[in-house]
């Protein structure tokens, strides 16, 4: 049952091997493609990254201001709230991030997830 929000028109597909676009602040790769009205961003953190270090100093914003919509392929991340809310994602799990907060990689495995919300903007320098 279609809930009378989004159309898709045009049959398209597109390999985030072969983006439209990459963003590489330190520990971070994001990659971007377009698809007919949509944008999805494939966002690949290495051990270590905390958004605070490695992404901060590139969109010069003091906590992060993108809403988040993903899912995690693999990796564990842990998202703290500008309130001190937090809360950790791992393998299989959906979620929503709302702007203004920071993030980091849990442990010794990369971080990899598909965003749909945030693409566009994530990680674009100011």
């Amino acid at each position: 049952m279609a809930d009378g929000g989004m159309n898709v028109t045009k049959l398209e597909s597109k390999s985030h091997d072969n983006p439209d676009e990459v963003r590489s602040p330190d520990k971070t790769r994001v990659e971007v493609v377009r698809l007919p009205g949509f944008t999805l961003g494939r966002l690949n953190m290495e051990p270590g990254w905390k958004w605070s270090e490695c992404v901060k100093p590139v969109v010069k914003t003091d906590s992060c201001q993108v809403s988040h919509v993903g899912y995690v392929i693999s990796g564990t991340i842990t998202v703290k709230m500008n309130d001190g809310t937090q809360k950790t994602f791992t393998k299989g799990t959906s979620y929503t991030i709302p702007p203004g907060h920071d993030a980091w990689v849990e442990g010794n495995e990369r971080f990899v997830c598909i965003e749909v919300m945030s693409a566009e903007q994530y990680a674009k320098p100011a």
